[in-house]
């Protein structure tokens, strides 16, 4: 026992006085810098992968609309007659080869200019710049709304699992994101707006509330956000009175699979030596719950966060259609009806432009989170 105690204080000594002069030994300094440089380096590489992902889609989205033709004689083919149909088509471009028009549209979003819709003569680009806020505030309601309902109750399922609390949750989870989103809107507006008269059963706010905080200066399109700059409590009540469906409705589908991803994660992280240890040195199971099993179980959620965003925009169309909520989406479904491809395809691109780059940041949160995800 003395030999061993003698060795080992012989080694920490040899240690301490070799640490800082050993050459085979870097500086803390220098393993924070390699550090910090695998960080920029794969957050450079992610915003690269930018490119080439809205090339890809751009692309895609250009040649699958062309398969029907071009977009005049998608739209206008039985209302015009086949020579005036031939004057908007070459006055158009749309007579020329697909290649050279596919270049033009390239260098036209390089310049911001997505082209003029076909149905109302509007350039897409103010189409995206009308509509897409109200698309973004409901998004933000859903995410509200799935954060406050998955995220709690994935905790109450993980910690109380295998009990009647955990299987109604998983029920109640499934249900959630496996029901139509356009069913469960139907459904909400049935009993909370015509049965029992809550809430209203369209819009975004009342006609002269919305002509009112449309004609403030500097508008933003949130309604919200421009209900509170005026201060003014009436307008803010029904601005969110009428939130609240749409919200709870596209929230729900995406509550579910925080529900279930929350539950998972705690289950395998209440099972980890370090929590057994904890509970060793008699944690109290709030703080054990809350400090050493919730946030390590965030970490693979937080990397799922950018595919629900592509989630609530898909479900935004039908959102917005069921309770006639004007914005991208509801425009989108208008403008598939009239056959409108060019504002059609603006729109996507948008969409597709906008689920790139919330997975950008989602990636670079999820680095600085957990220090491992490096490329």
């Amino acid at each position: 026992m003395s030999s061993l105690v003698t060795d080992a204080g012989a080694s920490v000594l040899a240690g301490e006085s070799a640490g800082p002069s050993d050459p085979s030994e870097p500086p803390a300094t220098g393993r924070r810098r390699r550090q910090g440089g695998g960080l920029g380096r794969y957050i450079l590489i992610r915003f690269l992968l930018i490119i080439p992902t809205v090339f890809i889609l751009v692309t895609l989205v250009f040649f699958l609309m062309r398969v029907t033709g071009d977009p005049i004689t998608a739209s206008q083919g039985g209302r015009l007659t086949p020579s005036e149909l031939q004057v908007r088509i070459h006055a158009a471009g749309y007579d020329r080869p697909l290649l050279v028009q596919y270049g033009e549209y390239l260098g036209g979003i390089v310049r911001g200019d997505f082209g003029t819709s076909v149905s109302d003569n509007l350039p897409v680009t103010q189409i995206l710049t009308t509509y897409g806020s109200a698309t973004l505030e409901l998004a933000l309601y859903a995410l509200i709304v799935a954060f406050l309902v998955g995220f709690p109750l994935g905790r109450i399922a993980a910690y109380r699992r295998d009990h009647w609390q955990d299987a109604s949750l998983r029920i109640f989870a499934i249900l959630c994101y496996a029901t139509p989103i356009f069913f469960a809107g139907l459904l909400l507006k049935l009993v909370f707006s015509v049965w029992l008269g809550w809430f209203p059963t369209n819009g975004r706010a009342d006609t002269d509330v919305a002509l009112e905080l449309q004609s403030i200066h500097g508008a933003t399109g949130v309604y919200l956000l421009d209900a509170l700059r005026t201060g003014r409590p009436d307008l803010i009540g029904n601005v969110a009175w009428h939130a609240v469906l749409p919200g709870v409705a596209l929230g729900l589908l995406t509550a579910g699979v925080f529900l279930r991803l929350v539950r998972t994660n705690m289950i395998g992280t209440l099972q980890a030596g370090y929590v057994d240890a904890a509970r060793s040195r008699e944690v109290g199971e709030g703080r054990l719950l809350r400090k050493h099993a919730y946030k390590p179980a965030l970490v693979p959620i937080v990397t799922v966060v950018g595919l629900q965003i592509a989630m609530l925009l898909s479900g935004a169309v039908l959102t917005e259609t069921t309770f006639e909520w004007r914005g991208l989406g509801f425009q989108l479904s208008e403008y598939l009806k009239a056959r409108d491809y060019v504002a059609v395809q603006g729109i996507v691109v948008l969409l597709s432009v906008i689920v790139a780059v919330v997975n950008f940041i989602v990636d670079i949160i999820a680095a600085l989170i957990d220090p491992r995800i490096r490329y």
